[in-house]
């Protein structure tokens, strides 16, 4: 098991803002504008995750090459839907990839079901 968990929050406000090179914050900024969501403990902490901290990373880069809020939401939401199309395809590759019995040849390579051809 790689540590820490991607998407099991961890690290307190204070840690995740050292990890990712921020001020705590600017960590509760981007909470309050969606572009990062931590897990809370039963007590109400803020828990970062690894991919949390990952994510702020990559944020601050964003800032840093010139994006505003609005930007790095864009990118974020564009990034996320790359992702989402990425897994569909390989569903699809995979599901086109196994045969049916309709499809599957017979001893002389014809499919099955099919009269041969004159």
């Amino acid at each position: 098991m790689d540590w820490p968990e991607l998407d099991h929050g961890v690290f307190a406000i204070s840690v995740a803002a050292e990890l990712s090179g921020l001020h705590p914050q600017t960590l509760r900024i981007y909470e309050r504008e969606g572009l990062v969501e931590p897990g809370r403990s039963s007590g109400g902490t803020r828990l970062y995750s690894g991919g949390d901290v990952a994510r702020l990373r990559e944020i601050a880069a964003l800032i840093d090459g010139g994006l505003n809020i609005a930007g790095i939401k864009r990118v974020l939401e564009l990034q996320e839907e790359v992702q989402r199309l990425q897994a569909e395809v390989e569903r699809l590759s995979a599901e086109a990839e196994l045969p049916t019995s309709h499809t599957q040849s017979g001893r002389d390579g014809r499919r099955a079901g099919r009269p041969p051809r004159p």
